[in-house]
């Protein structure tokens, strides 16, 4: 099953967006249970029902969103910083949109990385264009929040001039899978579980800088597009994953994302 059902959300009305491939075509739906109905258009450009409605198990889940940018968010936990001072401002970096993978895709470990770590992460994902917005009015370019896992080789974040081969490598993006609206997108539970055992859960009330904020910062500097996506930062502490190893990725409301690590050809 994609999405966990949560008796707490019960009563808000959340609509689970999706991205899939079936019969050579590429569309967007909604998410009902085990089926989808198909929606005829961009998803982020009013998109309308066609009436089609097929089975989650017959179609193939792509990256809910295609974006144009993938930013990212650093120490944005109390419990990730740990006696490391409380940073007075947003640390940012960036990924590519090359390492963005779906749900249930392999995250490939190049052969020659020797700590790659997994970061369950909740992820902002833009829905119309925000150039210099206030933190106030963050929330109206927001389309809504994703899963993500921000994959990062340890050794390669210490030794190297910037963090693209540590943190953008090809696959080191999984997000899915669904794309959530209508989520208090400041207190939810996000949890990681690695071959099964828990080895992160804390809400995401406890970020430093909320998801307006965040928003609202990049912006001043930034241009988003619809579709960009923020990775928001990871709780607690990670460990090293090896090859055969399965990271599942839960994010209260959105669904669990689901990744094998594989060695790379």
């Amino acid at each position: 099953m994609v999405l966990m059902a949560n008796p707490s959300l019960a009563q808000l009305d959340i609509t689970n967006y999706v991205r899939y491939s079936y019969d050579g075509k590429e569309s967007y739906g909604v998410l009902k249970g085990e089926s989808i109905e198909e929606l005829r258009g961009d998803l982020f450009s009013s998109p309308q029902k066609t009436g089609r409605t097929l089975k989650l198990s017959k179609v193939k889940l792509l990256p809910p969103c295609n974006p144009s940018k993938v930013l990212a968010v650093g120490l944005n936990y109390k419990s990730h910083i740990g006696n490391r001072p409380i940073p007075d401002h947003l640390g940012l970096f960036s990924k590519y949109p090359t390492c963005i993978i779906a749900h249930e895709e392999d995250i490939l470990m190049p052969s020659d990385a020797t700590d790659l770590h997994y970061e369950g992460e909740l992820v902002i994902v833009i829905g119309k264009k925000a150039q210099k917005v206030s933190i106030s009015e963050a929330s109206d370019y927001i389309f809504g929040v994703t899963v993500g896992n921000d994959v990062s080789e340890r050794n390669w974040q210490q030794i190297d001039l910037q963090w693209f081969r540590a943190k953008a490598s090809d696959t080191f993006g999984p997000i899915g899978p669904t794309i959530a609206q209508g989520l208090n997108y400041n207190d939810l539970l996000l949890q990681t579980r690695l071959n099964g055992e828990l080895v992160q859960s804390e809400r995401t009330k406890d970020l430093i800088y909320s998801v307006e904020e965040i928003v609202s910062y990049i912006s001043k500097y930034v241009t988003l597009l619809p579709g960009d996506v923020i990775f928001t930062g990871t709780p607690g502490s990670t460990k090293a994953m090896k090859p055969n190893d399965v990271v599942e990725i839960e994010l209260e409301g959105v669904g669990v994302l689901r990744n094998k690590v594989v060695m790379a050809d």
